[in-house]
């Protein structure tokens, strides 16, 4: 997927599926330094993934292809407490990127679901899946994708976003004053020249770019300009904008951050791969992100120090996809989106672990200085 291409207190019993992990090897020991009590959150469906924490640590929204008759994600909300599970998308269309505001009881999150043509592509896709053809997993960049409010308390929804183009990847500011969001708006509200047109037959992320707007989506504003897709946008909690932006050419991505504003931009890895979905540690102290450095399909968890002037370091220890790491709010543990119980190609479930804060300070202070790729 493209898009690759965004702390529970130790009394909530959390009701997981703990899966031994058939043909898979014990993870090494530096895996084991930073994460204990690995356990699979999620079981139902045939994916899931992108969990982020509710404020107070007590639940986590995600996405999930688990709806009878909907073949793509829809958003769902676990109460880590209790185990229940309940949906707060509509159920049709694609969903993706949920987000607890803060300071209110509604959840943000992308859907298609105004899209008239909505269920006819579900029942094309669930036709395609159903002939036994197989084809490479991808993100799909809907241009009907817009930004939602769904308010838990009165059960409202409100459209955020209405411009044609993807827009998706939101993540509410501390104070839950303002969303920071991708769009690929820009391939549609202007005439393309035919060099462009060819672009977004080929990839409409190239024309994603970073917004910001106010909780009611108002005030709507470009961050951004350079091209290549920007996005996985989520605040820190000094207010700054952390994102990934990726090259022209689609391969080579990194974490930057800048003002809300969209002035003082700074670039935070320089990995010499595909280094996105970055997460700030609620410390304050470093990011979480993920990054195909030692493999195209391999992705794994990496962390890297706030100001970026470290080498990155490795948390992850298994084949196929390990990413999308997002800390509890008080810091003591991580979800993520892996695929290791059923390695390379599998689709991904969501995780959880114990997180040890220390030894990634300590990790942190003996990794050596940033390395700059050659190019």
């Amino acid at each position: 997927m493209k898009r690759v291409s965004r702390v529970v207190a130790a009394s909530v019993v959390i009701f997981v599926a703990v899966v031994s992990v058939a043909g898979q090897t014990a993870p090494p020991s530096q895996e084991r330094s930073f994460l204990s009590r690995i356990r699979r959150l999620t079981v139902e469906g045939k994916r899931a993934g992108e969990g982020y924490w509710s404020p107070d640590g007590k639940r986590l929204v995600f996405q999930s292809e688990r709806e009878p008759g909907n073949p793509f994600y829809q958003i769902y909300v676990l109460d880590l407490s209790t185990g229940d599970t309940k949906r707060i998308s509509p159920g049709f269309g694609k969903t993706t990127c949920a987000f607890f505001r803060p300071n209110s009881t509604e959840i943000e999150f992308a859907s298609t679901h105004l899209d008239p043509n909505s269920k006819k592509y579900q029942q094309d896709e669930l036709d395609f899946r159903a002939s036994g053809k197989e084809r490479r997993y991808a993100w799909d960049y809907d241009p009907s994708t817009d930004i939602f409010a769904y308010d838990e308390k009165t059960g409202a929804m409100k459209q955020l976003t209405n411009a044609k183009g993807y827009d998706a990847e939101a993540g509410y500011s501390p104070d839950g004053q303002w969303l920071a969001f991708s769009s690929m708006r820009d391939a549609y509200n202007r005439t393309l020249s035919a060099a462009e047109e060819k672009q977004l037959a080929l990839d409409p992320s190239y024309f994603a770019e970073v917004y910001i707007m106010k909780a009611d989506g108002s005030g709507q504003k470009r961050l951004t300009t350079q091209n290549g897709y920007d996005g996985g946008t989520f605040f820190t909690k000094d207010g700054r904008i952390v994102w990934r932006h990726f090259e022209e050419n689609g391969l080579i991505a990194n974490v930057f951050t800048m003002k809300p504003d969209g002035t003082d931009k700074k670039q935070i890895t320089d990995f010499g791969s595909m280094s996105w979905a970055p997460y700030e540690h609620p410390s304050g102290e470093y990011f979480l992100f993920a990054s195909n450095k030692l493999g195209f399909e391999n992705f794994e968890v990496f962390m890297v120090d706030k100001a970026g002037l470290k080498e990155p370091v490795r948390i992850t220890y298994s084949d196929g996809f390990d990413g999308l790491p997002v800390p509890s709010p008080d810091g003591t543990q991580l979800a993520w989106t892996s695929s290791r119980a059923g390695g390379a190609g599998a689709p991904g479930q969501i995780y959880l672990a114990q997180w040890n804060h220390e030894a990634a300070m300590a990790a942190l202070k003996a990794a050596g200085p940033r390395q700059v790729p050659k190019r």
